[in-house]
């Protein structure tokens, strides 16, 4: 017997499908704004699907929703480092940007991409209206300032990890246990620093992990080209 495809499955092929063979067609804008609730209450996310609707809002905007837009929106923010915020921004017009609520979003991204994390929290906190209609949000968000960090470092202050990822106290302690259970993270104590936070080896902290590209074809297969080229 064959796997059966559940609701959620099934909707998501079918919108898939709207948008490849209509993405023009604003008769299938009822069923893109439930699609993004669908990614809202399932915790999935099509960035297709929504620049789809975003550009047929363009065509309609006097069907534009607002409060479909800014779900859509934070999704995107969740996305992060992936540039979505900033496609979706591009089809919104600027007199719907000027609208309280999506000021407030541009100033999020704006202090996720220059990682300043406290700042950003601070604000989500003022605007828990906006952003936390969206579970699954500030896992995102902290998934994201862990990765900002492992670019560039490779030790961390516990001070400072705690504040990028917005936890303290026992549930920080809860968060860093697993972590290293997990993840391979080690907490290191430093003289004078309290703990430090050593995190996993990249390409990124350590730089010398990262392959040339001559690694990447062996010799061998190089010189099997040149009889084809010739």
């Amino acid at each position: 017997m064959g796997k059966e495809t559940s609701p959620k499955q099934t909707m998501a092929y079918t919108v898939e499908q709207l948008v490849a063979l209509n993405p023009y067609n604003p008769d299938i804008l009822p069923d893109l704004e439930a699609y993004v609730n669908e990614q809202v209450s399932s915790e999935s996310y099509s960035l297709d699907a929504n620049l789809c609707l975003l550009r047929l809002y363009q065509f309609e905007p006097e069907r534009m929703s607002t409060q479909i837009v800014a779900r859509i929106l934070v999704k995107a923010l969740m996305a992060m480092p992936a540039p979505d915020f900033s496609l979706c921004l591009f089809l919104i017009p600027e007199r719907v940007q000027m609208d309280d609520q999506f000021k407030t979003l541009i100033m999020l991204s704006h202090y996720l991409e220059t990682a300043r994390f406290r700042q950003f929290w601070d604000e989500a906190a003022k605007n828990r209206s906006i952003v936390e209609v969206v579970p699954g949000f500030e896992q995102a968000i902290q998934n994201y300032a862990i990765h900002a960090l492992s670019l560039t470092y490779q030790k961390v202050p516990r001070a400072v990890l705690a504040e990028a990822i917005n936890i303290e106290g026992p549930a920080f302690d809860k968060f860093l246990e697993h972590q290293v259970a997990n993840y391979g993270w080690v907490i290191e104590k430093s003289q004078g620093r309290g703990q430090v936070i050593v995190l996993p080896r990249t390409e990124f902290n350590h730089p010398e992990l990262k392959k040339s590209s001559s690694d990447g074809i062996p010799l061998e297969n190089i010189t099997k080209i040149f009889p084809i080229l010739g």
